[in-house]
């Protein structure tokens, strides 16, 4: 049984386009299908698969304009951050191309009375269930990594975003990839247990919230396949003593309005030690008063709307609990009286624990300032989360910044002195119940591998 799935315009609430779901039966087809493709997609050798993979991120920047203008009418990106999104997926294909065969090269081993080798051979097919705050990239970071391991994927991408999906199977299939080795699965969120217990399907790998992290998991385990999840956080950063001010509110405010503050690893909690509190919180807020929402298709724009509108009164619901429980709103916290699912720069200053701005996760341009005694009290504040994705420390010692960022800081990820987000060539994922699995740096190219002993007696 099919039925229609809306794509809206975030900007304005308007209908773009309708899709229509796939039947159970079309579903089970494509599941074969992904898994004859791997039959002959993994006898390629790295170089056929990195000429293609090559020409994927080829054509990604190519079709810049066009693709810009599809992020942004889908789910809200500001036109102007859109290209670096394209520039991140051409990265991704070009490193992985370029370090696949090294990465997963055959490796001698010791052997007594013989000689061994490690192989890393790829599985089979892989399914990929996406979120929509970067549609091409979320899809890029885990598809690219697979392919050139030899493994095929199914994508499930968030259903606000399909015409993005729809656009990555055209480039695909244009860069030459066999048919059928990258699918997109129009299904609706029951039919994707269906994929996960389907003997076909090696693994699955998830990107959102810890909620359905948990689902996704536990779905998996009771087939026995390997999951990957990269989920939600709450990502301090810790402004200390000796900061460059001006440098910290600069990166501050790019960390947590970018890409309309929907951003994994976006900078939520700024954990300010008392001695700079007032001087980085008064230029804080001033600089944030510069931000204003507006129409995403503008190349001005800094501020677009959020994806959904259960988007944005769920953060609202998060901004009035808090001062509810205590917390005071320096700027914004109020709903705009316009068309399309708008939410202003908000400022949230005496959060405690057991409010949201604390615990949970403000998907959106909400930031929560705490803050603390003094380092120490810095660090504990920034550990004190269920979460552990990324996280950023603010000091001119930057060798003492890069001690306590190895040593103490509980996350997967640490900036020092500026605001980053993924990078092609380091490890990407958290600890806690922000995911386990590593993706980017060559690290995903073995997450779904058979990685085998060859023992061999001489």
């Amino acid at each position: 049984m099919t039925a229609t799935v809306k794509s809206i315009n975030p900007a304005n609430g308007r209908t773009i386009r309708e899709f229509d779901t796939i039947t159970d039966e079309q579903l089970q087809q494509k599941i074969e299908q992904t898994h004859e493709a791997f039959l002959d997609w993994k006898q390629r050798s790295f170089d056929e698969r990195g000429a293609i993979i090559r020409k994927v991120g080829d054509l990604l920047v190519s079709q810049t304009d066009r693709l810009s203008r599809l992020m942004t009418e889908e789910m809200g990106k500001p036109i102007g951050q859109a290209p670096g999104e394209l520039e991140l997926c051409k990265g991704i294909c070009d490193y992985s191309a370029d370090n696949a065969a090294q990465v997963l090269a055959d490796e001698p081993r010791d052997l007594p009375g013989g000689r061994a080798l490690v192989t890393h051979q790829p599985i089979g097919v892989i399914f990929g269930i996406q979120p929509w705050n970067f549609p091409f990239y979320q899809v890029i970071r885990y598809t690219i990594a697979n392919l050139m391991a030899g493994n095929t994927v199914l994508l499930k991408h968030a259903p606000n975003v399909w015409g993005c999906a729809e656009a990555l199977e055209e480039i695909f299939r244009e860069a030459g990839l066999p048919e059928n080795a990258f699918n997109v699965l129009y299904i609706h969120d029951e039919q994707a247990s269906q994929v996960t217990e389907h003997p076909r399907v090696r693994g699955v790998t998830f990107t959102g919230s810890a909620a359905t992290g948990r689902k996704i998991a536990a779905d998996a385990s009771q087939h026995l396949k390997k999951t990957v999840l990269e989920l939600g956080s709450n990502d301090a950063f810790l402004v200390l003593e000796d900061a460059d001010i001006d440098k910290a509110v600069n990166a501050c405010v790019t960390g947590r309005i970018n890409n309309n503050g929907q951003t994994c690893v976006a900078a939520k909690r700024f954990v300010v030690v008392d001695a700079v509190y007032d001087k980085f919180r008064d230029a804080y807020i001033e600089k944030m008063k510069q931000v204003e929402f507006g129409d995403p298709a503008d190349e001005n724009t800094q501020l677009g709307p959020l994806a959904r509108e259960d988007l944005r009164d769920n953060l609202h619901e998060q901004v009035k609990e808090s001062v509810d429980k205590g917390a005071t709103c320096a700027i914004g916290g109020e709903v705009p009286n316009v068309d399309g699912f708008f939410y202003p720069v908000t400022v949230l200053e005496n959060v405690k624990p057991g409010m949201p701005a604390y615990d949970g996760e403000l998907f959106g341009p909400a930031a929560s300032l705490i803050r603390a005694k003094d380092e120490a009290d810095a660090i504990r504040i920034a550990n004190d989360s269920v979460y552990g994705l990324g996280g950023g420390i603010f000091s001119e010692d930057e060798e003492r910044a890069a001690s306590l960022a190895r040593d103490h800081f509980d996350t997967g990820m640490v900036s020092i002195n500026g605001y980053y987000i993924a990078q092609p060539n380091l490890p990407f994922g958290g600890v806690k119940d922000s995911g386990y699995g590593r993706e980017h740096g060559g690290f995903g190219m073995r997450e779904f591998v058979n990685s085998k002993s060859l023992m061999i007696a001489q």
